[in-house]
């Protein structure tokens, strides 16, 4: 059994991040009391296929768990769902929940994650106006859903996307309004951004692009939305709308405790925040990140992986820097796009293959070095540019745009 400084930890949240905690915290040893708080009633369950299969109805809620419930049971985790912790005591290292009830910490976790950024615009609070980012958000737009009815996205980013193709294909009359002059504007080259309005397009989905919202207009009756107006004066007529337009970091309870936050809860590279008996991980944190020499704030399901593995070795008294190239995914219709990276800042993109193989992929670089690549079914290309981008590669431009030559050969 390994030696600890703490008797009694507590995770707040029950996401990816702190499912990780809690399996990494009871494999390497720790023996103490563990304590789980979520504000959902489920157990820790994976997000990812929120917006595509469980939104389309083609898995079902206990698939999503990330482990059984019987593991939280045989491993002796007092859980907490459906509990919202309302404040933080620092002095006396207590946590009051919104039931009344009080739970003491020896060292305390946050993993409180992420909340989809509000549509400020009036009518936004009309009925049949959603988003997506929970369980229960996507049983309300499932039962919403229906062939023929007319869908408006607000917003062309991952989840937009992957929402407008999964309604597609339940037989929706699909609308993706973009604020940008292209879909997923922040995160990828023009050349992604084209094939995938192109893919959209083919499949049916009207994409607008340099679209800004004015309001939602609704049924004086229901009220119900029954249009989304935009500022050039159109009215998109809308049966359901689905608001992607971005996620804030979930930091309010460290604010309120008067932990230090900035865009997200400021930890350091061992998770800590600025106060030693208090940790975070996944969505909610602003963490450094050696590689690109910046502080990062992470939407992303292996970051929450990572760093609550760092965050629980370091609960141990095993000291553990918190320091990877994140990736991400996203699934539309039979596309899989991993991005391996971040592609901010970069000077040169190489297209490796053809986008009308539908196979092909997006190298970024930086004064000669790979920093980031999105591959669009081109599986091979992604498990070499990890260790490519991790090494700071600075691969020959020709034989990077090749896709007869292994991404692996290129340097």
């Amino acid at each position: 059994m390994l030696p600890t400084m703490f008797g009694q930890i507590v995770i707040v949240g029950a996401g990816q991040a702190a499912d990780q905690a809690v399996h990494t915290l009871r494999r390497k040893g720790f023996a103490g009391k563990l304590v789980v708080v979520g504000d959902e009633p489920w157990l820790p369950y994976q997000r990812p296929p929120l917006s595509k299969k469980y939104l389309a109805g083609a898995l079902d809620r206990d698939r999503l768990l990330l482990r059984p419930s019987h593991f939280y049971t045989e491993h002796s985790v007092e859980t907490h769902l459906g509990r919202r912790v309302q404040e933080i005591s620092r002095a006396t290292r207590r946590l009051r929940l919104d039931d009344g009830s009080v739970l003491p910490y020896d060292a305390l976790l946050l993993a409180t994650g992420s909340r989809p950024r509000p549509l400020t615009v009036p009518g936004a609070e009309l009925v049949g106006v959603h988003t997506l980012r929970t369980i229960g958000d996507v049983e309300r737009i499932r039962a919403d859903f229906g062939a023929g009815q007319r869908l408006v996205i607000i917003g062309g980013g991952y989840i937009g996307l992957e929402v407008a193709a999964t309604a597609r294909e339940l037989g929706l009359d699909v609308t993706v309004l973009e604020m940008a002059d292209r879909v997923m504007n922040r995160v990828t080259c023009k050349e992604v951004s084209d094939f995938y309005e192109t893919e959209h397009a083919r499949h049916g989905v009207r994409i607008i692009t340099d679209s800004k919202v004015q309001a939602l207009a609704g049924d004086s009756k229901t009220g119900r939305v029954k249009a989304v107006v935009t500022d050039d004066s159109a009215e998109h007529p809308a049966d359901v709308v689905v608001v992607g337009v971005g996620v804030t970091a979930a930091d309010e309870l460290a604010v309120g405790a008067g932990i230090e936050c900035a865009n997200g809860i400021v930890v350091d590279e061992y998770c800590r925040t600025s106060d030693p008996a208090i940790y975070a991980a996944g969505d909610c944190t602003n963490h450094p990140n050696r590689h690109y020499g910046r502080r990062l704030r992470l939407e992303s399901v292996d970051n929450a992986f990572e760093q609550a593995a760092s965050a629980a070795h370091n609960l141990l008294g095993t000291p553990t820097v918190h320091d990877k190239v994140p990736w991400f995914w996203s699934d539309q219709y039979d596309l899989k796009m991993i991005i391996v990276g971040l592609c901010q800042g970069h000077d040169t993109v190489v297209v490796r293959g053809s986008a009308a193989s539908r196979s092909f992929s997006a190298c970024y670089l930086r004064a000669g070095e790979l920093v980031a690549i999105d591959s669009v079914n081109s599986p091979k290309d992604q498990m070499a540019a990890r260790k490519l981008i991790a090494a700071r590669a600075r691969p020959n431009l020709d034989k990077l745009a090749d896709p007869g030559i292994p991404l692996r050969d290129s340097v």
